[in-house]
Order: structure tokens, then sequence, then C-alpha cells
């Protein structure tokens, strides 16, 4: 069921995601035409309107946000960002858990506090100490985040790890976790190191991937079934990988 947000998210929910591109531009084509998204320039970020970074938006509500690489030595990845009341408080947990902070807290604008992390494996994901932005506006609809998978060399390190830092969101009365962890053999070659998939819903998985290689993608798996649905993991025309979840 599609789920618009209307309060904040408890710690250790996926509140958002984004990706870091070459060409925002040609990001806007790619997912607009595959997700029926639309886009707003963020000019406060210090670009250009155009060669910045922008909103994407499904029905009017947030969904996502592509910002350009500023650094050819980054990667161009999509980013889980995980909900916490104390960015700064979080990543002592994860200090203390075995990962390390690869960017500590800082302020974003008015929107909100944001850290990047890695778990022990090498896994990078985002927190996010949520002000005037408050995450998804929409999420579990056909063309929005629909499920984080984690694909990671050992299986139960990280689901210890998980359980310390997000043991309510992941195992409390009630929880219903849209994150879930599996052997990167279950998909990728062994070699492949630890990592997220960003999974975005869609209504026809095959159709969705078919559509993902007339735009220009690549298919790094193709759909297969899954304990929480059907799913296919692709690249967009830039080489940033996701998933498409059919459920």
């Amino acid at each position: 069921m599609a789920e618009n947000r209307a309060a904040a998210y408890a710690e250790g929910v996926p509140c958002w995601v984004d990706v870091q591109l070459p060409d925002v531009e040609a990001g806007k084509r790619f997912y607009g035409e595959l997700f029926g998204w639309t886009f707003e320039d963020d000019t406060a970020d210090g670009a250009a309107a155009g060669g910045g970074s922008a909103w994407a938006r499904l029905g009017g509500a947030d969904v996502a946000r592509l910002a350009r690489k500023t650094d050819g030595r980054m990667p161009t990845v999509w980013t889980v960002f995980f909900a916490t009341p104390d960015a700064g408080d979080l990543c002592r947990r994860v200090l203390v858990a075995g990962g390390t902070v690869v960017t500590a807290p800082a302020p974003v604008r008015d929107l909100g506090t944001a850290a990047l992390v890695a778990d022990p494996q090498g896994a990078v994901f985002g927190v996010w100490q949520a002000a005037a932005h408050r995450g998804f506006g929409l999420r579990h609809a056909p063309g929005t985040f629909a499920w984080a998978q984690l694909y990671t060399r050992d299986t139960d390190a990280a689901n210890a790890f998980y359980a310390r830092l997000f043991h309510d969101a992941l195992f409390g009365a009630g929880a219903d976790p849209d994150f879930g962890r599996a052997p990167v053999t279950e998909v990728f070659a062994a070699g492949m190191p630890s990592q997220f998939v960003v999974h975005f819903r869609t209504g026809d998985v095959e159709a969705a991937t078919e559509a993902v290689r007339q735009l220009g993608g690549r298919v790094q798996a193709p759909p297969f079934e899954t304990s929480y649905g059907k799913a296919a993991v692709v690249t967009d025309n830039q080489g940033a990988s996701f998933a498409l979840l059919q459920r």
C-alpha cells in the first residue's frame, strides 16, 4: 500500500535516498521516463540551476534527490539514509559497534543533519536527523522507495551490528522493516564488496527492466524471486546501481 508521510520517521527506518551523478540532467531524463518523476532544481545548494542538484517528486511528494558529483573520484551510487533523532549519538554508537564514520554529522541548511557511516564490512549508509525535511513524502507506491537490501560478506555480523543500532525498528513489537540482509553471493559475484541496494517499487518488473535497457541502463541481475517480492538489479545510464521490486 502506498504511504504518505505525515510525521518524522522512527530511528532505524529508511527515510530518504539520494544519488550522486556526474550529469544530473541525464539523470532527470532517465528517472523521469522510468518512474514518472518530475524535478525541481535545488539552487540553494550553491550550484546554478540545471547544473546542480534536483528534488525528485511523484504526484507532488518528495521521493528522492539527484545530486551532482563534485569530485570525479566519488562513486556514482544510490545511498539510503536511516532516520535518527540524534545523528551525533548514532555515529558514536556506530563506532562502538565496530563501524566507521565516513563523514561526520553536519547541518544541511535548515533541512536537517546528515552523516555517512559504514558498517564493519564496509557497506556505506547515511543517517538523517530531520529538521525542515522529514524524508520521503511518499513511499511503497510504484516509482518510489520500497526496500533497502544489504548484500554483505557476513550476514551474522551484519545482523548483530544493525540490531545493536536499530533494534526497535528491526525487531521491536509491531516492527515492519523495509530493510533486509543477504549474502553477497545471493546476487553478486563472491568478490563484490558489501553494499546497500535501494529498491524502487514497480507493478511489472520485467517491463521495468526492459525500460531500463531502452533508456541506456544495464541489467546486473535479471528478475528473481525473493522473500520480499520479485526483484531485478540494474544500473542507470551513468552506472548507479539500484533494484526494481514487484510485490
